[in-house]
C-alpha cells in the first residue's frame, strides 16, 4: 500500500481486520456506519467471527437552521446540546420524526433481525473515513449509552482533528492514515464509488447467512 493512499474499501477491510486480532473470539460487534461503512466492516466482522450491525443515527437540526446540528438520535438513545435553548416539543416532535425514519432505513438494511445488545460487549465502531467526526462522534456518544465493555473505532483515514477528538472519546483508534493535508475521505482512496442501498443489504444478508 502507498503509505498516502488506499487502494479501496476492500483493502482498507483487510488492513484493518489485521490490527483487530487481538478481539478475536471476544463477545464484541461489528458497528458498521452505512452506507459506506458496511463494506470495510462486513470483511472485519466476518474475520473477528463477530456479528454485523449497522448503526443508523441522525442530527437533529435547528428550528432556524437544519443544517446546525443541535443533537442526534439513534433507534436506542438520544443526545442534546442544552445549550442550545430549542423549545423541548421540537426536540421531542423531530426525534419521533428521525425515529420513523431511521426504523424503516433499519428494517430495509436488517430485516427482522433483533438489534445486538451492546451492553458488556467490545463494540467495534466501522467507516470509510472520517472528515469532520460528526457523525461517528454522535454515534460514540449514543453507543455509550447501552454500557459495552470497551469501544473501539476502526477507520481507514481520518483528518487530524476528528483524530484527536474521537481518540479522546473513545478506548482505541485503529486508524491506517491521518494526513495533515486533508480536504476529503475520497481523496485518500484510488477508488472511491458510491453505495447503494442493494450493496448494504446484500453484504448484511451474507454475514447473516455465513
Amino acid at each position: 500500500m502507498n503509505s498516502e493512499r488506499i487502494r479501496n474499501r476492500k483493502e482498507a477491510a483487510l488492513l484493518l481486520a489485521e490490527r483487530l486480532e487481538k478481539y478475536r473470539g471476544e463477545q464484541g460487534v461489528v458497528l458498521a456506519i452505512p452506507r459506506g461503512g458496511v463494506p470495510v466492516a462486513a470483511p472485519i466482522a466476518k474475520h473477528l467471527g463477530m456479528p454485523l450491525e449497522v448503526t443508523l443515527s441522525k442530527k437533529i437540526g435547528h428550528p432556524s437552521n437544519p443544517e446546525f446540528a443541535i443533537g442526534s438520535v439513534s433507534l436506542g438513545s438520544v443526545a442534546v446540546d442544552e445549550r442550545a435553548e430549542v423549545p423541548t416539543a421540537y426536540v421531542e416532535a423531530e426525534v419521533t420524526r428521525i425515529r420513523e425514519n431511521l426504523r424503516h432505513k433499519y428494517s430495509l438494511y436488517m430485516g427482522n433481525r433483533e438489534h445486538v445488545p451492546l451492553k458488556d460487549r467490545v463494540v467495534i465502531i466501522v467507516d470509510d473515513g472520517v472528515a469532520t467526526g460528526k457523525t461517528l462522534m454522535a454515534t460514540i456518544e449514543l453507543v455509550k449509552k447501552e454500557a459495552p465493555r470497551k469501544i473501539v473505532v476502526a477507520v481507514p483515514v481520518a483528518s487530524p482533528s476528528a483524530y484527536d477528538q474521537i481518540d479522546s472519546m473513545v478506548d482505541e483508534v485503529i486508524c491506517l492514515l491521518v494526513p495533515p493535508y486533508f480536504q476529503a475521505v475520497g481523496q485518500f482512496y484510488d477508488e472511491f464509488s458510491q453505495i447503494s442501498d442493494e450493496l448494504v443489504i446484500k453484504l448484511l444478508q451474507e454475514q447473516e447467512n455465513s
